[in-house]
């Protein structure tokens, strides 16, 4: 299992992400913490993570992703893996699925929760309350004001995402603001459904199109044996002018002799005729 959680901060990816590593033993991944994991083993992607990192700037995206790609390839990434907090754009996802064609794998599924932002504000403000009705501390981000920007920086960057994977086929969209367990029910039916497109995909569909191809000539051929020729009544066409004209000729109907028969003698020969009754 192959698969990307989508959606605005708050709607439920982490709760969601941990069920199904749960579930289906397999392994969330979170680039924050493979970018610390590859720093701190000195592969040098990490290296070079690391140095941009120390300066305060931005990993660029052909190193998020190769940092991607190393860490997928070991043991316990083998049973499959849940993205989470990548990929962020749009050029990210392409590259990721670049990587992914190169190394023979595809992505299961990309599911996004989708949420109603003002309902999502209350959301927040309900769970602030009530972790600090536990006395418990609150997180310096979970506020209202720090998830508004949140949802900006969401919206402008990651939003297209939806747009992307919804081209390539991909994507699913569900109702984030359903409870926890039936969310979970909706993910499991994704999950569920036989897997389209992608590199897996095209490899099983010319194992099986050869087959297929010989069962349907196969069952032609067996309804074409069932079935009588019927007797043609009709003429075959003349290959030529000259069978053509005798085909006619033959087809036309012969007309009796009149031999024994007195000829009705013409307009002329009778009127001679006449003349010479007179004179007689």
């Amino acid at each position: 299992m192959r698969l990307i959680l989508l959606g605005p901060p708050g709607a439920g990816k982490g709760t969601q992400a941990q069920r199904l590593v749960d579930k289906h033993k397999i392994v969330q991944l979170s680039t924050g913490d493979m970018l610390r994991a590859a720093a701190k083993a000195g592969t040098p992607i990490g290296l070079t993570a690391k140095e941009i990192m120390d300066r305060g700037e931005l990993v660029p995206d052909d190193v998020v992703v190769g940092i991607v790609a190393d860490r997928i390839e070991q043991p316990d990434a083998k049973r499959g893996f849940i993205l989470d907090g990548f990929p962020r754009t749009v050029p990210q996802a392409e590259a990721l699925d670049r990587r992914l064609e190169e190394k023979g794998l595809s992505l299961d599924a990309v599911i996004e929760l989708k949420v109603d932002d003002a309902m999502l504000l209350d959301r927040i403000e309900r769970r602030v309350n009530q972790t600090r009705a536990r006395g418990e501390p609150v997180r310096a981000d979970d506020n209202p004001e720090t998830l508004k920007r949140r949802l900006d920086a969401y919206y402008a960057q990651t939003a297209p995402l939806s747009a992307y994977y919804a081209r390539k086929g991909r994507l699913s969209s569900l109702d984030g603001m359903a409870s926890i367990s039936q969310v979970a029910k909706t993910i499991d039916r994704i999950m569920a459904k036989p897997k389209r497109g992608g590199a897996g995909g095209k490899k099983a569909l010319r194992k099986t199109a050869p087959k297929a191809r010989r069962r349907a000539a196969g069952a032609r051929d067996k309804a074409r044996s069932k079935i009588k020729p019927k007797a043609s009544t009709k003429a075959k066409p003349a290959s030529n002018g000259k069978k053509a004209k005798k085909a006619i000729k033959s087809a036309a109907p012969k007309r009796k002799s009149c031999s024994g028969a007195r000829r009705r003698p013409s307009a002329p020969a009778a009127g001679k005729a006449k003349q010479n009754g007179e004179r007689s």
